[in-house]
Order: C-alpha cells, then structure tokens, then sequence
C-alpha cells in the first residue's frame, strides 16, 4: 500500500478493511471470532476489539505461511467448533456467503470458496471429480487443461470442527519457499477419504486489497452495493452513481438525494427529507422533511428537527435546530442550539471559539437573527426576540427585545463630490 498504515486498516465505505470482515463474520452467526495479527500491530487489534469486544487476538511472530498464521491461534481451534479462515483484506464478502460455508460442512469436512473470474490467469485452480474438490493446483503447476478451469480459489476455507486442528496441524513445508499452505489440507482431507466440497461467489465479492488501485475498486464495488440497496429501501437517487455513502449511513422512505453528495460515517436522514446536490454529511441527523443545501455541510454533532432548512453554503457543527428553523444562506452555526421556528439570516455566524475553548450560543424559538449578525458565545438570544442585521452580540437579549448592535450611519451631504474636485479626476474602475 506504500502507506504508514497497516493495510487492513485502510478503509472503504469509511470502514476498515478488516472491520467489513469482522461485521461479516458476526452477521453471519460466528459464534466466536479470533484474529491473528503481526508482531506490535495493536492497532489492528484494537480495531478488532473495537468491533467484536469478546475477540480473541493471537500474534503470528513469523510469517511462514497461511497455515502457520492459522496455527498461531491453535488454543482457538481445539474446542470441536467448526471453523472459517477469512482473511483481513477482503472486506467484501458477504454475511451470507459466511453462513453457506457454514452450511456446507454439515455434508463435508471442508469448504473452499470458489469465484469465476473474467480473467483466470494468475489463479489457483480448483479441481473437481464427481461434484468434489480433489485438489487445488496453482497455476505454475497446472497442466494445460487444468489451464482451463475457470473454477478459481478465493483463499477462504471452512474446516469441520472433528477435523480441523488434526488437517492443519499435518501441513508440510516441502515446498520452495518452506511455508505452510493451508490449501494443502485438500489433498490431506483426500487422502483421509475426506469430503471436501465448493461454494461459489461473484467475483467482485472475494477481492483482495493488495494496492491502491484495488482499494478504489472495492470502494467503487462496495458502492454499487449500497447505492442499489438504497433505491431498493424507497430512496430517490438522482444520479446514483455521483453519490457515495459510508456503511453505517441510514436513510428513511421517500428521502430524495440529489447529485453529488458524500455521506461521511454516522448519518441518519428520516422519511421524506431532501438532501441537495453537492452537499456533505458526517455524524448528523437530519429530521423528516428536513431540506439541506444546495452545498451545505453537516459536521459531527449536527440534528435536525422536522421541516428544517439548510440552506446554499452553510455550515453546521455541533448543532440542534429546533423542528421548522432556518438558515438558508451562507451562514455557520457552530456549538449551537436553535429553537424551533427561528431564522438566521445571511452571513450570520456563532463565534464559538475563543482560541482556547468552544462556547455554545443559545437562540430561541421564533427569534430572527438579522444578516450579517455575529453572535459572540457564550451569548442567548431569547425566544421571539430580533436581532438587527449587522449586530455584534456580545450581551444576551431577553424574550421579544431587538438588540441592535452596530455604529450609527453618518452620512456627509457633497462629500464624494468635494474629493473628486480635489482630485482632478474620476476614479478607476478595474
């Protein structure tokens, strides 16, 4: 990945690779996961424990192989529980295609995954005989028929639990780079009398991420996915595929998405609210009927009320607005609460921060914040009060008052005709 970070812990759909694997597995009925990572990477076993708290974490020291990795977590293997070996950076594969793995060994002892590529090349081939697996033959050692097989191995593999410690603990290292495979355990299940069976799945679903290029195709794969769930669940999206979403995002029926818009994580949209073009969302909820943008930004901690406007080029952060609020142009609310039915005019803006902390700014319901206003926190603003445009508030204003905070107009009569004659000239205009 070229990266300072570890890549399983690159993300699509503003999760992390292996945190798709980790929510798979528990969807899909695992009744225990265990994870095996590399030496000092407490990070990547933070994040397993993160998604899966009771997880048991082993460290690999060396990397001898795919067996050897699976051996490193050999306290987790001997309780006669059926087994599935994922692997971390593949964040596609689905709860279900877990659970048929599952399924299968209640008729075989193992499970491999298959796919059929468009392009076989490159793949290890797998091999059948009578509807069984026989083995699993990479590509240098294939034959020109086996060549042809567009059956491919995916990697992930079911062990029955009778079986599974006894298989992976025979796996030879006889081979050129002196690893343990665990697709060796074909061959030694075969030569047990063993049945050893095949679930397919689509392509697309077992990619690996091993570059960039690959982690922008899983995120376009993944949201493919989501796009057409959301269509499926009563969602108008008005150009499908300008839109990208996070995996957690959640939104209610007859909301209508227009183009371009980034869901970020932790966005809850309810029934019948219209998020417009170009906007961006992250950690926020926006109420039912609610409207936002064209090109507004919801940063963590904004809520919505029903029927609340957003409008062109604001911005909100830490927020509530009160059901039926307004801010429709160019404005920022910031550490904020706004009640119910209250309008913030143009350029307005909650001067929350101080350069050492943030202050909250209080307005009530029905109050109307002129344009232009800057709202000096920590400051309230009561319910149906005004505040004049142009006003600094530094002070709070009582229920129904205007506060008017500006310096009075003063206008000199022949002024601007008294400095052009002294001038001698009209001035430019650029």
């Amino acid at each position: 990945m070229r990266s300072a970070l570890p890549k399983v812990l690159h993300r699509v759909g503003g999760r992390t690779l292996i945190g798709h694997v980790v929510e798979a597995a528990k969807a899909s009925g695992a009744s225990r996961l265990s994870a095996v990572v590399g030496p000092e990477r407490e990070d990547v076993a933070a994040e397993v424990r993160k998604r899966a708290q009771d997880a048991s974490v082993y460290v690999q020291t060396e990397r001898l192989g795919t067996a050897h990795a699976v051996l490193s977590a050999k306290a987790a293997l001997g309780d006669g529980n059926d087994l599935i070996v994922a692997f971390g950076d593949t964040p596609l594969v689905r709860p279900e295609t877990f659970a048929r793995l599952s399924d299968a060994l209640k008729d075989a002892d193992i499970a491999v995954l298959g796919f059929r590529p468009n392009n076989p090349q490159g793949y290890g081939r797998l091999i059948e005989e009578n509807g069984n697996l026989v083995a699993i033959r990479e590509e240098k050692d294939a034959s020109e028929a086996e060549k042809r097989i567009t059956l491919c191995n995916a990697g992930i593999m079911a062990f029955a639990g009778r079986h599974a410690l006894s298989l992976i603990e025979a796996i030879g290292n006889k081979n050129a780079k002196r690893e343990y495979y665990l697709t060796d355990a074909v061959a030694l299940a075969r030569a047990r009398n063993l049945n050893v069976t095949v679930c397919e799945a689509p392509e697309e679903e077992v990619m690996g991420i091993n570059d960039r290029s690959q982690l922008a195709e899983a995120e376009a794969e993944l949201q493919k996915r989501m796009r057409k769930a959301a269509l499926e669940n009563g969602v108008t999206l008005v150009a499908p595929e300008t839109v990208f979403f996070s995996t957690d995002t959640k939104l209610g029926k007859d909301v209508t998405v227009e183009p371009n818009v980034v869901f970020g994580p932790g966005v809850i949209v309810k029934d019948g609210a219209t998020i417009r073009a170009f906007s961006h969302l992250e950690g926020a909820e926006v109420g039912e009927g609610a409207v936002v943008g064209p090109y507004a930004r919801l940063r963590p901690g904004t809520k919505l009320g029903a029927k609340t406007k957003i409008g062109n080029f604001v911005e909100v952060k830490a927020a509530t607005f009160g059901d039926g609020a307004k801010a429709n142009h160019l404005s920022y609310v910031g550490d904020a609460s706004v009640g119910a039915n209250a309008n913030i005019g143009a350029g307005t803006i909650t001067c929350n921060y101080d350069g050492y902390d943030k202050h909250k700014t209080e307005i009530g319901e029905g109050a109307f914040i002129g344009s232009n206003s800057a709202l000096v926190a920590p400051v309230k603003v009561g319910k149906g009060a005004y505040v004049g445009t142009g006003s600094v508030v530094t002070e709070d204003v009582p229920e129904d008052a205007l506060a008017v905070a500006r310096g009075r107009q003063a206008v000199k009569e022949g002024w601007a005709a008294e400095v052009r004659k002294k001038r001698g000239k009209a001035p430019k205009h650029d």
